[in-house]
C-alpha cells in the first residue's frame, strides 16, 4: 500500500510537471503573438481578410531644361468583376451581353472570366489598361451592374513620340531573371512595367513611385463583402535633363531630312559640359510599348534597333582632326603659321602620291588657309615636319582613343592612332601613317559625342568636360530638390592662349570664308570645322563640328553632328548644325530673334489629371 500511494504521488506530480511546461510554452506562445510579433500576425490576418486590387503609382516625369515633360502619364482604367453582388445566372449573361462590346471580348470569353470569379469568390480582371473613351460607356452601364468595379490608374506617355528615345527609353514587362533580382522593397508584381533602357532604366527606383489600391473585405471563405477603403498612391519623382527641347527637335529633324536618315547629333553647354542634345537616327516611338488595351490601330513591330550611334558609332574624324594636327604644330618652335606651303592637288611622300581633295589644288596656303579650305597637302607637309609623336602627344591631352565619362551604358572609346600603340604591337610606323593620321583617316575612331567634347574642349581653352545629362530629381511627395549633374573636368588640354586664339580665329574663317559656311548666322561668332570620312565601303561619311556664342561673347554651346553615308559634312551636316545653333540661340536665318515655339509646360493639367485620379 505504502508502495502504491508512493508512485500515485510520483504519477500527480509528472503530470503538475507537464501542465506546467505546457503553460508555458502557451504563455510564451502567446506573448509572441501578442507582443512580440504582434505587427506581424495582425498583417497576416489583415491578409486574411481583405483582397487588394493594386493601383499602380504614376511614374516621375521627364522633363527638359525649358520645362518640357517628354515623358509624362495619361489616365488608364481597370474593370474588375467582385463576385460580391448578385451572382445568378440571368445577372451575369446580360452583363456579359452589355459590356463585351466595350471591352472587346466575346460573351463567350466574358461569361467564363465572370464564371471564374464567381467560383473563386474573388474580384477578376476582366480587362485593364482601357483608354479613358471606352471608360465612360462603361461608367454608364455600371450603374446598372453594382458587381462591376474600375479602378483608375495611368500609363507611360511619351507625348512626343521618338523625341530623344536613345537617352530617355521605353517600359516593358519584367522578365523571369529581372523577377528573381527584383528588390523586394519595390513592391513589384508579375504584370509590373519597368525601365528598360536609358533614364527610365537607369532611374526606375526615383521614377516608380508607391503604389496604391482598392482594399476589399472578404469572408472566412475569401469571398468579397465590401470595399473598405481605396488606399492612395505617391507618384515617383520627376526627373530634370539638361537637354534644350528646341536644340533636340532640330537635331532629330535634320536627321530625319538627310537622304539616309542615320546619323547622330550631339551640343554640349561649353560651360559645364552638360548636355544640350542627343540625338541618334533612326530612333523609336516608345510609345508602341505601352498601348491602351483597346486601341484597334495597326500595331507597328517592336523589334527596334537599340544602338545609339551617338555613344557607340566609330569613325574616323576625317578633317575636323586637322583642328588637332594645327595644335600639335603650333607647339612646334620650327614652325610658322604665316608660312605658306603650296597645294598642286597632291602631295609625293617618295614612295606614294597622297592627293588633296582638291585635284586642281589650293595653291599656296597658310595654317588659317589651310583650316578654312580644308587643304589635305598643307596638313599633308605639315605632319611630315612636325612627326607622328607630336600628333600623338595632342591626342593623349583630349583624351582621345578613351570614353567620354558620360553616364550611359555602352559607349565606346573609339582609337587613338600614333606610334607608340604601334611599337607596343611590335609593328612598323611609315611615313603614309602619319599623312592619314594628319587629317583624319587611317586607324584612327571617334564617336559623336567624342567629337562634341572635343569641340567643348577648344571653346573652353583645354577643359575636357566630363558630359552629363541630368540636372535633379524633384519628389512629387515632397517637393524636395536632389542635385545630381555636376561639372567634372577630366583633364586639362593646358596649351599657350595664343595657340587657341589661332585655332578659334582659324575656325571663324572656316565659317565666314570657307567650307563651313553653312553656319554663318548674323549676329552670332561661330566656329566650325567640316569633314568627309572616307569609307571602303560605300559613300563617304559627312562631320561638321563647330561651337558658338552671341556676336562678342563667350561660346556657350558645342556640337558634333554626323550623318552615315552623308557624302559632305558642308552640305549633308552643316544645315543640321546651323538649325541646331539658330534653335540654341532663339533667332532666324537673318539673326534676328523670334518667339519661342517650345511647348509651355502645363502643370496645372497634370496636377488636375494626377488629383481627378485619386477622387
Amino acid at each position: 500500500m505504502p508502495t502504491t500511494k508512493i508512485f500515485f504521488n510520483a504519477r500527480l506530480k509528472a503530470l503538475f510537471l507537464i501542465a506546467c511546461a505546457a503553460c508555458g510554452v502557451i504563455a510564451l506562445r502567446l506573448v509572441d503573438i501578442q507582443v512580440v510579433r504582434h505587427g506581424y500576425y495582425l498583417e497576416m490576418a489583415e491578409r486574411n481578410r481583405t483582397q487588394v486590387l493594386y493601383q499602380t503609382a504614376p511614374r516621375g516625369r521627364v522633363f527638359t531644361s525649358d520645362g518640357v515633360a517628354v515623358a509624362s502619364n495619361q489616365p488608364s482604367f481597370s474593370f474588375y468583376y467582385l463576385a460580391a453582388g448578385r451572382k445568378d445566372t440571368p445577372y451575369l449573361q446580360h452583363l456579359a451581353q452589355d459590356f463585351a462590346p466595350k471591352l472587346g471580348l466575346s460573351e463567350d470569353a466574358l461569361t467564363d472570366k465572370l464564371l471564374e470569379g464567381l467560383k473563386s469568390g474573388k474580384a477578376v480582371a476582366l480587362a485593364e489598361n482601357l483608354s479613358p473613351k471606352t471608360t465612360i460607356a462603361l461608367q454608364e452601364l455600371q450603374i446598372y451592374y453594382p458587381g462591376v468595379y474600375l479602378l483608375e490608374e495611368t500609363k507611360r506617355d511619351y507625348p512626343y513620340g521618338s523625341f530623344a528615345s536613345h537617352l530617355i527609353g521605353y517600359l516593358g514587362s519584367m522578365e523571369d531573371s529581372e523577377w528573381r533580382k527584383r528588390d523586394l522593397r519595390m513592391n513589384y508584381r508579375l504584370n509590373s512595367k519597368i525601365g528598360k533602357n536609358g533614364i527610365e532604366k537607369k532611374y526606375e527606383r526615383e521614377l516608380k513611385g508607391t503604389d496604391g489600391g482598392a482594399y476589399l473585405e472578404v469572408d472566412y471563405r475569401g469571398r468579397v463583402k465590401r470595399v473598405i477603403e481605396d488606399r492612395k498612391w505617391e507618384p515617383g519623382s520627376d526627373v530634370y535633363l539638361t537637354l534644350n527641347f528646341a536644340v533636340q527637335r532640330a537635331a532629330e529633324e535634320g536627321l530625319k531630312k538627310t537622304s539616309t536618315g542615320r546619323g547622330a547629333a550631339v551640343a554640349l553647354d561649353t560651360r559645364t559640359g552638360a548636355v544640350l542634345a542627343l540625338a541618334s537616327a533612326p530612333a523609336y516611338d516608345p510609345n508602341i510599348f505601352v498601348p491602351y488595351s483597346d486601341d484597334t490601330s495597326p500595331k507597328n513591330n517592336k523589334q527596334i534597333s537599340e544602338y545609339n550611334l551617338a555613344i557607340q558609332g566609330t569613325y574616323p574624324p576625317a578633317s575636323t582632326f586637322k583642328i588637332l594636327t594645327a595644335i600639335a604644330a603650333l607647339q612646334d618652335p620650327d614652325f610658322n603659321p604665316n608660312d605658306k606651303i603650296k597645294c598642286p592637288g597632291y602631295y609625293n611622300a617618295g614612295s606614294r602620291v597622297f592627293k588633296c581633295w582638291k585635284k586642281t589644288g589650293h595653291g599656296p596656303m597658310n595654317l588659317e588657309d589651310g583650316l578654312a579650305n580644308s587643304c589635305d597637302v598643307y596638313f599633308y607637309a605639315t605632319a611630315a615636319q612636325i612627326g607622328s609623336a607630336a600628333i600623338e602627344r595632342v591626342q593623349r591631352a583630349f583624351m582621345f582613343g578613351r570614353p567620354t565619362g558620360i553616364d550611359l551604358p555602352g559607349e565606346r572609346s573609339g582609337n587613338m592612332y600614333g606610334p607608340t600603340k604601334r611599337a607596343r604591337n611590335k609593328s612598323y610606323w611609315f611615313i603614309g601613317d602619319t599623312l592619314n593620321l594628319s587629317i583624319g583617316q587611317g586607324e584612327l575612331l571617334v564617336t559623336p559625342i567624342k567629337l562634341a567634347q572635343f569641340a567643348a574642349a577648344i571653346a573652353s581653352r583645354g577643359k575636357v568636360f566630363r558630359p552629363y545629362y541630368v540636372e535633379k530629381l524633384v519628389s512629387n511627395h515632397t517637393g524636395k530638390e536632389t542635385p545630381v549633374g555636376k561639372t567634372e573636368i577630366l583633364n586639362m588640354a593646358d596649351y599657350p592662349a595664343d595657340t587657341y586664339n589661332l585655332i578659334w580665329h582659324s575656325m571663324k574663317h572656316t565659317t565666314d570664308a570657307g567650307t563651313a559656311r553653312w553656319a554663318k548666322i548674323p549676329g552670332l561668332d561661330v566656329y566650325a570645322k567640316t569633314g568627309t570620312a572616307q569609307n571602303p565601303h560605300g559613300d563617304d561619311h559627312a562631320w561638321f563640328m563647330a561651337f558658338a556664342g552671341r556676336a562678342g561673347e563667350e561660346p556657350s554651346i558645342a556640337l558634333a553632328v554626323f550623318v552615315e553615308y552623308g557624302l559632305h559634312g558642308s552640305s549633308a551636316a552643316g544645315p543640321i548644325a546651323r538649325e541646331m545653333l539658330k534653335a540654341y540661340f532663339g533667332v532666324d536665318d537673318r539673326g534676328k530673334v523670334v518667339a519661342s515655339d517650345v511647348p509651355a509646360a502645363n502643370d496645372k493639367e497634370y496636377s488636375e489629371l494626377l488629383e481627378n485620379l485619386g477622387d
